[in-house]
């Protein structure tokens, strides 16, 4: 939510960080047209690797997950305004509700799991009573993970062979 509420907020400097995450976006849409099975192992690893890269370096202070969410808080009310300001309402809720049913909750559950295994790896450091306890989290929070990579297969298939087709 921080990173949707600045989004919106007119910080020029902070935009322009994510600038050429934007021009990056629009480089590989161009690359991965729609309705392309490749398009849409794109988007699948793309989303895949990132919920697992983040929670693999979750036991970093818990500064990966904490960064993917703000990043994409942010790059998803940015787009909001734009298209809001370029469409309308109507075209930014078809482009992101379809797969946005699916992802936002996969991405919410990856970095849920993320967080908890990081903080109960820090605990289990600092805490030996603590130690015995990880390998239940491990399982409990790969099972969330799962849950979240499953999640992911009808979003990539929405976002690649329906979007298109509501906002074309």
């Amino acid at each position: 939510m921080v990173g949707i509420i600045i989004s919106i907020l007119p910080l020029e400097s902070l935009r322009n960080l994510f600038v050429g995450q934007i021009a990056g976006l629009r480089e590989l849409a161009s690359v991965h047209p729609p309705y392309s099975l490749s398009t849409f192992i794109f988007i699948l690893f793309k989303n895949a690797v990132s919920l697992i890269v983040s929670f693999t370096l979750s036991p970093l202070l818990g500064i990966v997950p904490l960064i993917s969410l703000f990043a994409n808080g942010w790059l998803l009310g940015y787009v909001a305004v734009l298209t809001t300001n370029q469409k309308s309402l109507l075209f930014l809720l078809l482009g992101i509700l379809p797969h946005g049913l699916f992802e936002i909750p996969a991405f919410f559950i990856g970095e849920a799991a993320a967080l908890n295994f990081g903080t109960a790896v820090i605990i289990a450091v600092f805490k030996h009573e603590k130690r015995a306890e990880l390998s239940q989290n491990i399982r409990q929070n790969m099972l969330r993970l799962a849950v979240a990579m499953a999640l992911l297969v009808p979003a990539a298939l929405i976002e690649t062979y329906i979007t298109p087709r509501l906002i074309g």
